[in-house]
């Protein structure tokens, strides 16, 4: 489903708080694609919906879908059947725009991690203590088998999908909005990690057995499993960075 729920829409599409409103609209733009929440072919949401949700006007939105569209990230169309669609996603960082990002993070790099670990931990907890509606069990299922699915191009926007799809499931808007923020600080970074198929492997082993604890409203092993899983990757990008760094 283009865009998930209300709750992950408002929090991608959060009011801009900034100065310069231009340059940070475009930027949200930006995470629902590289978060994969929006992906090719899908719609955005309504002009009118989008100066709402980020307290913007009309031509300041409009000026940065036409920056988008000039970069060949969106097209619009118009008629009935109209609207702004995603026509692909930004490529992942260049081994210098990785290493300049990395070091512009520093320390803030850590606390991310320490963030995300603790939002997402508790996210799958509180998944699994909720009382599921049936379509959120579908929706945590489809997750899970598109990201199984998915190829190398588009594994990590499928990956991004089924963690808010999670983080959806515990119920708590302010929770969904700190998994997508844990998300939007390290999306660039993960986004830049290379595919390797054991660790793509263990992941979705990992992954299943997080979406079966939820579905079976054991929030000890949901947490637990999300747990390590989230170590992992944050072992990995470590790993991954230190070579960056040390070339």
């Amino acid at each position: 489903m283009p865009g998930g729920s209300p709750a992950i829409v408002a929090a991608v599409f959060r009011a801009v708080r900034t100065g310069n409103a231009f340059e940070e609209t475009v930027e949200r733009l930006l995470e629902g694609v590289k978060l994969g929440i929006y992906a090719p072919g899908d719609r955005l949401p309504p002009e009118r919906e989008l100066t709402r949700r980020l307290g913007v006007s009309r031509i300041t939105l409009r000026e940065a879908l036409r920056e988008l569209a000039a970069a060949g990230y969106v097209e619009t169309k118009r008629g009935r059947f109209g609207g702004t669609f995603i026509i692909r996603q930004p490529e992942p960082l260049v081994p210098d725009e990785l290493t300049r990002t990395a070091r512009g993070m520093a320390s803030a790099l850590d606390d991310a991690l320490t963030f995300r670990r603790v939002v997402e931990t508790g996210a799958a907890d509180m998944a699994a203590r909720a009382s599921l509606s049936r379509q959120q069990r579908e929706n945590l299922a489809e997750r899970l088998a598109a990201m199984q699915d998915a190829g190398s191009p588009g594994y990590r926007q499928a990956d991004t999908r089924l963690h808010l799809a999670i983080a959806d499931a515990a119920g708590s808007p302010l929770l969904t909005a700190s998994v997508v923020e844990a998300r939007v600080r390290l999306v660039d970074l993960l986004n830049a990690i290379p595919m390797l198929e054991r660790n793509l492997e263990h992941a979705n082993v990992q992954h299943t057995a997080i979406v079966r604890a939820i579905l079976a409203g054991d929030p000890e092993r949901a947490r637990r499993t999300m747990e390590e899983h989230v170590a992992g990757t944050a072992a990995l990008l470590r790993g991954f960075l230190g070579d960056v760094l040390d070339s």
